[in-house]
Parts: C-alpha cells; sequence; structure tokens
C-alpha cells in the first residue's frame, strides 16, 4: 500500500522560506509523477505543484510560480518543495500526492500523504 509521510512545515515569517519533504513508502517512488496540494482553512484543496517520475517536468500554479520549487531524489525516494518568498496567503496544509497513471491537470489523486501544516505569519 502506498504511504506517504510529509514533513517541515511550521510557522514562518512573511518573505521567509521553508522547505517541505515527502518521503515515499511500498510503492515504486521513481515510477509515479508526484504533486503538492494545499488547502487552506476555509477553502477547497488548490494543486500547488507536480513533477514528472524522471524529475524532469515541472508544474506550477501562477499562485506560487516563481517562488516554489519542486524536486525529488528518487533514490531517496523523498520529494520536495522549496517554499521562498512566503506570504500569508500561502498559510494551509500541504499535502504531497500521487496517482496511478500519467498526471494532467485537474487529476484526481489515488494517494495523499497526511499534510503538514504552514503558517505564514509576523
Amino acid at each position: 500500500e502506498v504511504q506517504l509521510q510529509a514533513s517541515g512545515g511550521g510557522l514562518v515569517q512573511p518573505g521567509c522560506s521553508v522547505r517541505l519533504s515527502c518521503a515515499g513508502y511500498r510503492f515504486a517512488f521513481g515510477s509515479y509523477d508526484m504533486s503538492w496540494v494545499r488547502q487552506a482553512p476555509g477553502e477547497e484543496p488548490a494543486w500547488v505543484s507536480t513533477i514528472n517520475s524522471g524529475g524532469g517536468s515541472t508544474y506550477y500554479a501562477d499562485s506560487v510560480k516563481g517562488r516554489f520549487t519542486i524536486s525529488r531524489d528518487n533514490a531517496k525516494n523523498t520529494l520536495y518543495l522549496q517554499m521562498n518568498s512566503l506570504k500569508p496567503e500561502d498559510t494551509a496544509v500541504y499535502y504531497c500526492a500521487t496517482l496511478e497513471g500519467s498526471w494532467y491537470p485537474q487529476t484526481l489523486y489515488d494517494y495523499w500523504g497526511q499534510g503538514t501544516l504552514v503558517t505564514v505569519s509576523s
């Protein structure tokens, strides 16, 4: 059974940076496209970023483009999200997620991690 475990969240001041990690267990991590999805308080989940299985292609929501960088280390079965120039509106629970098959915009995910809370506040 696919298991995803996100970590790295916390309280961060506006303008600062944080890196999230997501460790994958019990599946062929290097064969799966991986994504980050966030859910702000009182809002629906929103897609943030995706990286293809090999790491050669990345995609970003307009709201984070130029500030966030997704990456992966398939040797360590780990996905990352480097978040720079954080804004209060980035406050959310961040989930790593994946699916059977190739990712496409507005896809539905098959597997989710437990989420890690990022709070951007002074």
